[in-house]
C-alpha cells in the first residue's frame, strides 16, 4: 500500500470484509450524525451522504490517509428503511419486505485519492420469501434485527429468509468489496501482486 487506509465505521460486519480482502488498514470510527432522508430524496442519493458525510468527518483529522466511509440501506421502492428504532419498527420493515423485491444500496466515499472524493454506489436485488406474523416476531425477538439497516442480516439467521439475490453479496452484507477494492486500486492505493 501506498497509504494507510482508515475505514471510517465501527461495522463488524465491513471490518470482516476488508480483512478477508487482506487490505490492512485501522478504524477510526465517524463522529458524524446520521440525519434523516432529506424529503424525496432517493435511496442512492442518501446513501451517497451519508458515507460521504461519515468519511468527510474523519478525513479532516487524518489527512494524509485514504478514509473509506460507508453507509447501507434498504430500499422498498423509493422507501427507505434504515436500522429500525425497537422491536414494532422491525416487525413493520420485515412486513414490508416480506415476499417482495427489495434493494440494498450503499454508499461509498474515498477521501484522500484526488483533489475531490471518489463516491459511489452499489445496488443489489433481494427476494425475500413471504414471512408469517408468527416467523417475523420470532426473527426479532433473537436481537439480531436491531441494528440492521432493513431489520435483516442475510449473513444471520435471516439467510433463511432469501431465495435470490442479483449483485453484489457483500454488499448486502455492508460493503460492496470487489467495487472498493477496484477502486483502490485505480488510485493505485494498493498495487497487485506480481505473479
Amino acid at each position: 500500500m501506498h497509504k494507510d487506509l482508515i475505514l471510517a465505521s465501527t461495522s463488524p460486519r465491513r471490518k470482516e470484509l476488508l480483512t478477508l480482502a487482506g487490505i490492512p488498514f485501522t478504524i477510526v470510527p465517524s463522529p458524524a450524525a446520521e440525519p434523516e432522508p432529506d424529503f424525496g430524496e432517493l435511496p442512492a442519493a442518501y446513501a451517497a451522504r451519508m458515507a460521504r458525510l461519515k468519511a468527510a468527518a474523519v478525513a479532516r483529522a487524518h489527512p494524509d490517509a485514504v478514509v473509506l466511509g460507508a453507509d447501507s440501506v434498504v430500499a422498498v421502492g423509493d422507501v427507505i428503511l434504515g436500522k429500525p428504532r425497537d422491536a414494532a419498527d422491525a416487525r413493520r420493515m420485515l412486513g414490508l419486505l416480506s415476499g417482495r423485491v427489495h434493494q440494498v444500496v450503499t454508499g461509498c466515499a474515498l477521501f484522500g485519492l484526488a483533489a475531490d472524493p471518489e463516491v459511489f454506489t452499489v445496488a443489489t436485488d433481494v427476494h425475500m420469501t413471504p414471512l408469517s406474523e408468527d416467523a417475523i416476531a420470532a426473527y426479532v425477538a433473537t436481537g439480531e434485527p436491531m441494528d440492521k439497516a432493513g431489520a435483516y442480516a442475510i449473513q444471520g439467521k435471516a439467510a433463511a429468509f432469501i431465495t435470490e439475490i442479483h449483485g453484489s453479496y457483500t454488499n448486502v452484507v455492508g460493503l460492496p468489496l470487489a467495487e472498493v477494492v477496484e477502486a483502490l486500486r485505480c488510485y493505485r492505493v494498493i498495487v497487485p501482486e506480481k505473479p
